[in-house]
């Protein structure tokens, strides 16, 4: 082999090693980023990994909503009405957040099997369900209707409780 071939080939060995480096360090960077979603069924199985930063999602089970008079702390169960994940969150919770409607949270599974929440998200329509949580829902058996339905039955509910509560 020539030597100027064999430079070239050295060459374009080095910049192929150099490339594999930084896309491998690239991916391991971004790993820690990933939050992948998981419904109340496939936490139940042991799918899901504990004390890293993951996605579940479901209705907001009826009557489970325990909030602290002192404090920002609010405890409810997300359930995908097969099986329910207790949910442990402190601070503000978003406006459309309710008793019925879709949310995913975001936060790290804890051993003890309850999900400390880092963040709450809400749908922000009457009709919106997240995709995860419609996907993870019709897993479960129950089509959009069902759920849109259910959902639709509860915010009544909750709407003449707090009418009640007001007058």
């Amino acid at each position: 082999m020539r030597p100027k071939r064999r430079q070239k080939l050295y060459l374009s060995l080095g910049l192929i090693a150099l490339a594999a480096i930084a896309v491998g360090l690239t991916l391991y960077a971004l790993r820690s980023n990933i939050n992948l979603f998981f419904s109340p069924v496939q936490i139940a199985a042991g799918d899901a990994p504990f004390e890293r930063q993951i996605r579940a999602g479901g209705m907001v089970k009826e009557g489970t909503v325990a909030r602290d008079p002192e404090s920002l702390d609010v405890e409810f169960m997300v359930t995908d009405y097969v099986d329910d994940l207790e949910v442990r969150y402190s601070g503000i919770l978003p406006d459309l957040f309710r008793e019925g409607q879709g949310v995913v949270v975001v936060g790290e599974l804890q051993p003890e099997g309850w999900l400390r929440a880092d963040q709450v998200l809400a749908r922000h329509d009457e009709n919106y369900m997240p995709p995860e949580v419609a996907q993870a829902l019709e897993e479960a058996g129950y089509s959009p209707e069902d759920y849109q339905a259910k959902a639709a039955e509860v915010g009544a509910r909750m709407d003449a409780k707090q009418q009640g509560a007001s007058q």
